[in-house]
């Protein structure tokens, strides 16, 4: 009995070590591509192996960032597109969710709102931007809005398809014992919802951030959008690069602090 828990503590500890040394051969295949990449693309520029007014190169990106990083005009600008990223993304995360809730409360509200809700998602959300502009003005709430129109629909779709395909052997058994719908939802359908919501917000991190920065692009005369389309209408590809990279660098910062959120609620 003894030599049994025995082996099967070596196996687990050999799995454990196997997962580990997996970890860290992505992890070293994840760095050399990364240095592949930027190394590939400044030897190219250097060599004029393209066009380098173009592509521009990550040693000059790098010089900008610093430059940009001294006069604070980065920060400045990233504060203000993070700060309508942020604003964007709640509102469209919990919008989609209260709306997918409505619909699972009422099934006569989705029968009727369903065809629309297809619709609207085929719809080409940036085309809506100029309408917003005109009917919150040309400042933060239409760029917010864009950024939170551009998500609520697919949250609404994916949420509202989990609270579904919840096992409905859940909410007899709490009916059995006199739950009301209100309390069949908290205890059940919205528990059992985390993962696909958690998952939401990690397609919401980008779609918030494409929402705003179009916005940017249309009205705002700061942030890392109005960079990129500055940067296009004076030929400063570096300048649009670096907003680039620094939109990547901080979605992924987002990204990863979703997946720790999703941690702390799957351990829970």
């Amino acid at each position: 009995m003894k030599q049994g828990k025995t082996n099967v503590s070596l196996l687990h500890k050999n799995y454990l070590h196997s997962l580990t040394i997996e970890k860290r051969w992505v992890r070293f295949y994840q760095i050399v591509i990364f240095l592949l990449f930027f190394s590939s693309w400044e030897i190219s520029s250097q060599k004029r192996w393209i066009d380098p007014l173009l592509f521009s190169s990550p040693s000059k990106i790098w010089d900008l960032f610093l430059e940009k990083l001294q006069d604070g005009s980065l920060m400045s600008n990233l504060g203000v597109t993070l700060t309508e990223t942020i604003f964007g993304f709640i509102l469209g995360t919990l919008l989609g969710t209260v709306l997918a809730a409505l619909l699972w409360w009422s099934p006569m509200l989705s029968k009727i709102v369903d065809p629309y809700l297809v619709i609207l998602n085929a719809m080409p959300k940036v085309a809506l931007g100029p309408i917003l502009i005109v009917a919150l003005g040309p400042g933060y709430p239409s760029i917010i809005a864009m950024g939170a129109i551009i998500s609520v629909i697919i949250t609404t779709i994916v949420v509202y398809t989990s609270f579904k395909e919840v096992d409905p052997n859940y909410l007899k058994v709490l009916q059995t014992f006199g739950a009301t719908r209100l309390q069949c939802f908290k205890e059940a359908i919205l528990p059992a919802s985390f993962p696909t919501i958690i998952s939401t917000l990690k397609v919401n991190v980008g779609l918030s951030w494409v929402g705003v920065i179009v916005g940017e692009f249309l009205v705002s005369s700061r942030g890392l959008g109005y960079f990129i389309i500055y940067g296009f209408q004076v030929f400063n590809f570096t300048l649009v690069f670096l907003s680039l990279l620094v939109i990547a660098v901080v979605a992924t910062i987002m990204y990863q602090l979703v997946e720790l959120l999703e941690k702390k609620l799957i351990k829970e």
